[in-house]
């Protein structure tokens, strides 16, 4: 078998280490459902370990033309399961019938977009296997209170548990990467609705993070246009919020917000 000459891709780095890569797939419980979408298995070495599990069906999706092209001889078994395509604009309904999980070596320069989209099918992905930039993982694994804890981390704890498994380093990957990087779970919790508007929440999450500096009193002053608010959270900042305090202060803005008759 030819190696792989792995390019840099997106921001991608193909791991080479066979035993980082069992790590992570053995990391996979696939508790809830036996299919699993890899995301971006390039060279393909996550998607041997991964083929040969008995208690999964496993399909792909890869957007770069050259590894499909090296995947398709060399894991023929993979073929008619391998999509190629951008899994941002994909309609992954398409490609499954019912719940599946997820796996993969997320892309550096598009690993956020790929867990929103994870949180706008939330419904269908139970679980999610992923090794990120190390900085992003801590991220959304971050508890409030945390330097770290954000945007991200609000908007997928409210519907997913998340643990921070493993710190990966830079020399088990071609290319390189300049920063370390990380393998975290997330696993769907029980919400299935908020209790508010998910739409003002977002924008609620975002708007005082983005002022994070300021009171919530004072970030969320162009979102509340003049309307009245008390609440005890106004005083305080983003990062001293949980989801649940996020929950009832969406709920407080949302009536105040309500026309009045």
């Amino acid at each position: 078998m030819q190696p792989f000459r792995a390019k840099k891709y997106l921001g991608q780095h193909f791991l080479t280490d066979v035993g980082i890569a069992e790590r992570i797939v053995q990391s996979l419980t696939a508790a809830d459902t036996r299919q699993v979408l890899e995301v971006g298995p390039g060279a393909g070495v996550l998607t041997r370990l991964l083929m040969a599990r008995e208690d999964i069906c496993l399909r792909a999706v890869e957007v770069d033309k050259e590894s499909v092209g090296y995947l398709q001889p060399h894991l023929p078994a993979l073929a008619p399961r391998l999509v190629q395509g951008d899994f941002l604009r994909m309609d992954l309904s398409a490609l499954f019938d019912g719940k599946f999980c997820l796996i993969g070596n997320f892309p550096y320069n598009i690993s956020s977009q790929i867990l929103f989209k994870v949180l706008d099918c939330r419904d269908s992905i139970p679980e999610v296997v992923c090794m990120l930039q190390r900085e992003v993982a801590e991220r959304i694994a971050a508890p409030p209170g945390s330097r770290t804890y954000g945007i991200l981390s609000v908007l997928l704890q409210a519907y997913y548990g998340i643990e921070y498994l493993f710190t990966v380093d830079e020399h088990v990957f071609s290319p390189p990467p300049k920063v370390k990087s990380a393998v975290v779970r997330l696993v769907r919790n029980r919400v299935a609705a908020l209790g508010c508007s998910e739409a003002l929440f977002r924008r609620v999450v975002k708007g005082t993070f983005n002022q994070r500096r300021k009171t919530i009193r004072n970030s969320l002053k162009p979102l509340l246009g003049g309307a009245a608010l008390v609440h005890p959270l106004l005083d305080l900042r983003p990062e001293q919020l949980g989801v649940a305090d996020f929950v009832e202060l969406t709920g407080a803005v949302e009536e105040a917000l309500r026309p009045r008759s």
